[in-house]
C-alpha cells in the first residue's frame, strides 16, 4: 500500500472493503440452476461491487477529535509530523521523505527538512481534499 493511501485509509477515505455498494444483479430465477462457468471454475458474475465513495469525511473535525483525545499536544494544522502522529503513522524523516517522493516533492525541497515538511503538509492536505476529504479551506 502506498504511504498516501495509508493516510486516506486511516481517515476513512476512499476504498472501503467493509462497506461495498453493489450494482444491479441478475437474480437466478426460482427452479433454475445457478450460473456455471464453462471451464468449471468461478461462475460468471451477475453484478459488480464497487468501493463506497458516497460519504465525505470532515477531516478537520476528525483530526481535531483525535488531537483532543491524544496524550501529547499535537497541532496537525501546521505540522505534517503531528498529522502523521495523530493517524498512528511513522513520522520519521525517512518516512516523510518517502511520502514526499511519492507525492512528487521538488528535489530542491528534499534537501531541507523544514522546507520539505512545509511542502509536504500542504501537499498531503490538498491530496486528501482531492480524494474526497473535507479540509478546512484556510489550510489549502
Amino acid at each position: 500500500m502506498s504511504l498516501f493511501k495509508d493516510i486516506l485509509s486511516k481517515l476513512g477515505i476512499g476504498h472501503d472493503d467493509t462497506q461495498p455498494t453493489t450494482t444491479t444483479t441478475t437474480p437466478t430465477p426460482p427452479g433454475s440452476a445457478a450460473p456455471v462457468s464453462v471451464d468449471g471454475g468461478v461462475p460468471p458474475m451477475t453484478g459488480t461491487t464497487t468501493p463506497r465513495t458516497d460519504t465525505t469525511v470532515d477531516v478537520g473535525a476528525k483530526l481535531d477529535g483525535l488531537a483532543n483525545e491524544h496524550a501529547e499536544k499535537l497541532n496537525w494544522r501546521t505540522s505534517v509530523v503531528d498529522l502523521l502522529k495523530l493517524l498512528g503513522i511513522d513520522s520519521s524523516l525517512e518516512h516523510r521523505k518517502e511520502l514526499a517522493a511519492e507525492l512528487n516533492c521538488p528535489a530542491d525541497k528534499l534537501n531541507d527538512s523544514a522546507e520539505m515538511n512545509m511542502w509536504l503538509h500542504k501537499a498531503v492536505l490538498q491530496k486528501i481534499s482531492a480524494n474526497g476529504g473535507t479540509v478546512p479551506s484556510e489550510l489549502l
